[in-house]
């Protein structure tokens, strides 16, 4: 998996791939990790532009830019889940630097939405029309419409009659006062994680992100999950925090399936981690 950061680090050649780390792969400003491990990478441009002031009061109603943020955001606790839930986060195995994992980012599968929002959120972006609000992830250069015109989230969606599920499923908003940005998100494909720490969904689930922009440089996230069938109750998934982009530049970040391939043959499972602990 390869991430191209083009504002900060210029292209690097990779070592030999026997030569490195069973558990880390250094490569253009990134330095791969199991869960748990310490992170070691250059500063991002999240934290060399964090410590910035407010910049002034918020704009009213206007998201519009980019923004730079954390590796990770801060994640949630899970309630309990139901059988169903249970049954189904025993099969999942968060390790994408395992060959035994079945975390879909290991062959880099696209992340699907929440995931979008809780794991690699280092930029995004907004794009104000006047009828959707376009929702730009740097990760994989993602991209979700969502939509203000009136209309409602799509009913039985993956049954007879009803429309397909997606990756990033089905998106509407609103503004709650002047600087709150709510998204209410559907009909995502339950392949999907909600997060790195491999939980499941249902296609039912229902997510609410509420984007509060706190002052003109500040934009703060929260990611609330309602899915009955898997959950006992609704819960924050996770917290983020966004900081102003100056020259509305972001990096460019992809996951490359022939380079993920590459170290899953000739680093992952020459080192054993086939063999990885299962997380239960």
């Amino acid at each position: 998996m390869k991430m191209r950061n083009l504002l900060t680090f210029p292209p690097i050649a990779l070592a030999a791939l026997t030569t490195l780390s069973s558990v880390a792969l250094a490569q253009e400003g990134q330095v791969f990790r199991r869960p748990g491990e310490p992170e070691q990478r250059p500063p991002s441009l999240y934290q060399k532009i964090q410590n910035t002031g407010p910049g002034g009061p918020a704009p009213r109603r206007d998201l519009s830019g980019s923004w730079a943020g954390p590796l990770e955001p801060k994640a949630g606790e899970v309630p309990p889940m139901t059988a169903l839930g249970q049954t189904r986060f025993k099969l999942n195995v968060p390790d994408p630097f395992s060959a035994r994992s079945n975390d879909p980012w290991a062959m880099c599968d696209p992340f699907g939405f929440p995931r979008s929002a809780t794991n690699e959120t280092r930029g995004i972006s907004f794009a104000q029309m006047p009828d959707r609000i376009v929702i730009m992830t740097q990760y994989q250069k993602v991209w979700r419409q969502v939509w203000m015109d009136g209309r409602g989230l799509p009913k039985n969606v993956g049954a007879k009659g009803g429309p397909d599920s997606r990756w990033y499923g089905y998106s509407i908003g609103h503004w709650d006062g002047d600087y709150t940005f709510v998204v209410e998100t559907t009909g995502v494909d339950d392949s999907t994680w909600i997060d790195r720490r491999g939980y499941p969904h249902s296609v039912e689930m229902h997510v609410e992100e509420r984007y509060t922009r706190t002052s003109h440089n500040d934009l703060e996230l929260t990611v609330t999950i309602d899915d009955p069938k898997i959950y006992t109750k609704p819960f924050v998934i996770a917290t983020n925090k966004f900081k102003w982009i100056p020259n509305q530049e972001d990096e460019e970040q992809l996951c490359v399936p022939s380079e993920a391939i590459s170290y899953l043959n000739t680093v992952a499972i020459p080192a054993g981690q086939d063999k990885a602990t299962d997380k239960k």
